[in-house]
């Protein structure tokens, strides 16, 4: 049906007497990253900021040597922490639950069908849960 349509377009044009040209068309991309103008950088990094919704904090102040100490010591110690956790649920010795306490966090694991439920519970009562499946859910046996 496109092709007869087109083809009573031309020859309509052609009978009053007019020509019909074509020319090839050629895209040409904008984004200088696709092949298109370098100069068009500018304009589209001014765009994508005046679309981005976030919103840099603002500048914190300079730690004392003693605050980057004591921020480097928990860090250390909370991924201690993780460590002992992780062996728990996945290493040689793998239990099939435990709980486990530091500075008023409590970490519980408990191992179940096809999956692991790790709750973690800040000093306030706010819990995260991850779900993690175990390794013979993800090879199906």
């Amino acid at each position: 049906m496109r092709v007869i349509f087109t083809g009573a377009i031309a020859c309509a044009l052609t009978s009053f007497g007019g020509t019909i040209s074509a020319q090839q068309l050629v895209y040409t991309p904008i984004n200088p990253a696709f092949g298109g103008n370098p100069l068009n950088t500018t304009q589209l990094e001014a765009d994508a900021n005046t679309q981005n919704q976030f919103k840099p904090k603002p500048a914190t102040t300079n730690l004392t040597q003693a605050q980057l100490f004591a921020q480097q010591l928990q860090s250390q110690l909370l991924a201690s922490l993780a460590n002992q956790v992780s062996q728990a649920i996945f290493g040689p010795n793998a239990q099939d639950s435990g709980t486990f306490s530091f500075g008023g966090e409590t970490v519980t694991f408990v191992r179940s069908l096809g999956e692991i439920t790790v709750t973690i519970t800040d000093p306030t009562g706010a819990q995260t849960v991850l779900k993690l499946p175990t390794s013979s859910s993800l090879t199906g046996g």
